[in-house]
Formats: C-alpha cells, structure tokens, sequence
C-alpha cells in the first residue's frame, strides 16, 4: 500500500525531503503546501507534485494523505504540527521542534495522545560513524565517560560557497529574530548538543551559554531582515555523571562549509568522531592501545536516513526515533542555554528538563 505524504512549506530545505521520500519505495509525494503561489508552483513543477494547497486547513479538508513533512520555519512549527496531529497525521517536523520547551512539550504530548509517529528531522542520526560511537560507548568499550568536546562549524557568513546571505532570503531569515529565527543556537546548536548528548548516553545536569552577535551590515540591517540572531555559541555542560562537556556551533569559521566533530573520553578509552564534507570517520583508542596512545579507524556500517526511519516507524517496522520527545528534551537544553546567556550564570535543569 503507498504512503501519502504532503510536504508543508515549499522553501529551499523541502526539496530534500522530496528528494528523499520519492526514493523510498511504497511512498508518494502527493502535495505540497505553501502560502507563497509562485514558491508553491515552482515546488510542485520540479518534483512532479500533483496538488498545491495555498493553506494547511485547505490541504487538511481535503486529506488526501497519510503523512506529514513540516519543512516551515522555526516559529511555524507549533501552530502547524498541531492541526496535523489532531487529524491524524503522521508528521516529521524540521528542528528545532518548536521555539521554546512548553510548546515542544505539548507537541510531543499530542503525538503521543494521538497515537501517530512524531519525529524531528535531526538529519545527523543518520551519521554512520555517530550511531557506531554511541554504541561503543553503551557497550563499555571507554568506560566511564569524564571528558567531551564536540563542535558544529559552518563557514555560510564568511565565504559564498552557499550563495551569497546578503541577497537570499533562505539565509536572511536566519539571521532575524523577527523571522522566527533562533539563531545559530536554535539552527544548528541543536543538531550538535543532539550529536554530544546521543553518542554520551547521558543527561545533562547544568548549562552555561555565551552568545554573540557580530556586525553584518550596516545599522545591523538588511531590507526587512534585523540581523539580532546569534551567529556563535560556546556552552558548557555538566552531565548528570559529572563528566564535562563543552560544545560550540558558530556560522564563521572559514574553510569548513557544514563540519560536525566529537571527541569524548572516558577513563578507559577515547573516540573521536568526524563528519566533514559529508563523510564520517571514527577512530578510537582503547585496550590494549593505550599505552602508545595507538589510535585505529573503526568500520562504520550505514545506517538508514532520518527519512526512511519516519516510514519504516509508520510502517511498524522500526523505532520512531528521534521521536518528538527527543526533540522536546533537546528544546529544554536550548531554553537553558538562552536563559544562561541572558543572565550571565549557570543554569541547573531539572524535571522534564534533565
């Protein structure tokens, strides 16, 4: 039987998910929704997408779908998943899964209540070298974990190798709060604190934030677009083990276009994994290594996408993961880091939070 699945906002990130779903045997993109006509038209035409619905309630009315893929920005991901949900629809939604914990929280309270697969598109999941670390270190294979580092660096604000962020608007509206924008904190900070916390296996007890937007343009302006989102972030996080952590994500490091690495050490071993112009590595160094500090690459199988984990979730044949919980729990670390820069000091989490 073919899975129906509609794809919600037709900007520059949906065209992967078309991509994606249409390789996937036993599924169809049978709509595309968006508010902009000509955004809409163009979506439709490229991936032979037979209906464009101008509005979500319109799209729902007709329901003519099984699934959903929430391609819409960040501050639309609330408002739009519910109405989804409450139909009956699966969704993957894009991360952040909402703009602040409460909200993530409700959603993934709602996709549990409604019985459906909520999953968020934390498209590193699908990291071969990630998923092997995560298990070495569930295994026991570095022991206790005490120390890790891991970054997230994109180079987007200081090179042109994605199109110039002057002129497009796919780059601007990251740069403004007023666009719904969360800044590199909420845009990538995610998928890296994701990365570190998964491949770790452990909570994080305490958070300290520090934030930085840099002069991009005149009067920190450009056309409708204030630029005011963060551009850096450096954390430090203390997990429930004790263990440390620091953890940055910035838009300006020049000659890396979307490099992801992490190192984490535990007192019988480390690892150390890569993914940088997409390709992942891991070595470790563990017994009987460690006494010449004897590094080895470890075999990385593949591991299925983001996107054939949603269907094969829908299709009872795997784990929804990560699931809409896994989003919220990743939202309460982002309202920890922003309260920790705000005013200055650590944050404790606790409750949901943890």
């Amino acid at each position: 039987m073919t899975l129906r699945l509609a794809i919600l906002g037709t900007g520059g990130m949906a065209a992967n998910h078309a991509r994606a779903f249409a390789a996937i045997k036993g599924v169809k993109v049978v709509a595309g929704i968006d508010s902009r006509p000509d955004v809409l038209a163009a979506f439709t035409a490229a991936h032979g997408i037979g209906r464009g619905f101008a509005s979500l309630d319109a799209a729902l009315e007709w329901g003519g779908f099984d699934a959903v893929a929430n391609v819409t920005p960040d501050a639309a991901h609330f408002a739009t998943t519910l109405p989804c949900l409450a139909a009956g629809k699966h969704v993957l939604c894009e991360k952040p899964l909402a703009t602040n914990a409460a909200d993530a929280q409700a959603m993934a309270d709602a996709a549990e209540a409604a019985g459906v697969v909520g999953m968020v598109n934390l498209s590193y999941r699908s990291v071969p070298a990630l998923i092997a670390a995560q298990g070495m270190v569930a295994r026991g294979d570095i022991g206790a974990v005490r120390h890790l580092e891991a970054s997230y660096l994109q180079s987007w604000l200081a090179q042109a190798a994605w199109g110039d962020w002057k002129t497009e608007t796919q780059w601007l509206w990251r740069l403004s709060q007023a666009h719904g924008s969360k800044g590199v904190l909420g845009d990538v900070g995610i998928h890296i604190l994701d990365f570190a916390t998964f491949a770790a296996g452990i909570g994080v007890a305490e958070i300290t934030c520090r934030l930085a937007v840099f002069d991009k343009a005149p009067s920190g302006r450009i056309g409708e677009y204030r630029l005011d989102a963060n551009d850096s972030a450096t954390l430090q996080l203390r997990l429930d083990n004790g263990a440390l952590a620091t953890v940055t994500a910035t838009r300006f490091a020049p000659g890396h276009l979307n490099d992801l690495r992490l190192r984490l050490y535990g007192d019988k071993g480390g690892l150390e994994v890569g993914f940088e112009r997409g390709v992942s590595s891991l070595r470790a160094c563990t017994a009987p290594d460690l006494e010449t500090a004897t590094w080895r690459c470890i075999d990385c199988p593949p591991v299925p996408s983001v996107y054939e984990s949603f269907i094969a979730a829908i299709r009872g044949e795997g784990p929804a993961d990560p699931s809409f919980a896994r989003g919220a729990a990743l939202q309460y670390l982002l309202d920890a880091a922003e309260i920790s820069a705000d005013t200055g000091r650590a944050h404790t989490l606790t409750g949901t939070g943890r």
